[in-house]
């Protein structure tokens, strides 16, 4: 079991919903990532590799079937944890928001969404640019843009967690965040992108949200990893009981 000992108190991960496999931009098979999860003493773990949208690793739908044939089949191999199948969907500014179809859904037990660069569809050249510090013109126009195009994916799709909000596009935080509390999505710490900061955990928190801390794992080795995560919880102040798959050991 992976323990992690903070301030003389003792806690776990329960689950770890949001790593990639070979089948878009990750470096082990699916089963690689059970094993660990096994090994680390998760419940369950999820298979979200990349929305199918995205240009260089986005999974391939003819691969959503075979997929979800493995997991079924690892379910079955390794009945002491449950293996989800989801999809980290790219969020876009048409259709229902996100590069997963209707009939697409059903594949999957549950949807996360996420902004990335790589997606037509998505301001990807101005928010690019914006990255690089060259967007200040028009960041006020994206800004608005961005938001108005997260805040139509939460409410056109049922998404259990918004990955990384904030990373690599301008976003109205507060207007991201009333969303994920009409809606009950879980906002994301995730360590390994550049948000959501301590400081956007503190002003998020005073909203009736959920977080999760996710390991956002791209290789086996790294599921289940959630202490980078806690740390930063614990900055800004956000108490665990608000973590939904993290609880301390008594």
């Amino acid at each position: 079991m992976n323990i992690y000992e903070k301030n003389g108190r003792r806690y776990r991960m329960i689950w770890d919903y949001h790593t990639h496999t070979v089948f878009s931009h990750g470096k082990g098979s699916i089963e690689d990532n059970v094993k660990v999860a096994i090994e680390k003493g998760l419940s369950s773990i999820a298979i979200s590799d990349h929305g199918p949208g995205h240009l260089s690793y986005g999974v391939k739908r003819k691969n959503f079937h075979v997929m979800r044939e493995i997991i079924e089949g690892l379910n079955h191999k390794y009945p002491e944890i449950t293996v989800f199948m989801s999809v980290e969907a790219n969020i876009v500014n048409h259709g229902n928001n996100i590069d997963v179809t209707e009939a697409e859904k059903t594949m999957f037990d549950f949807i996360h969404a996420g902004y990335h660069f790589g997606v037509q569809g998505g301001y990807m050249l101005r928010n690019w640019l914006w990255s690089l510090g060259l967007g200040k013109c028009f960041e006020r126009s994206l800004k608005k843009k961005n938001t108005e195009m997260m805040v139509s994916a939460l409410h056109n799709n049922k998404i259990m967690i918004l990955t990384h909000p904030g990373d690599k596009a301008p976003i109205d935080l507060q207007k991201i965040a009333e969303a994920c509390e009409s809606t009950g999505t879980l906002m994301e710490i995730n360590p390994w992108h550049g948000h959501l900061t301590v400081d956007e955990l503190v002003f998020c928190s005073k909203y009736d949200v959920k977080f999760v801390i996710s390991s956002d794992a791209h290789k086996p080795e790294n599921v289940g990893s959630f202490e980078r995560g806690l740390d930063m919880a614990f900055e800004a102040g956000l108490d665990v009981d608000r973590i939904v798959n993290v609880e301390e050991i008594m």
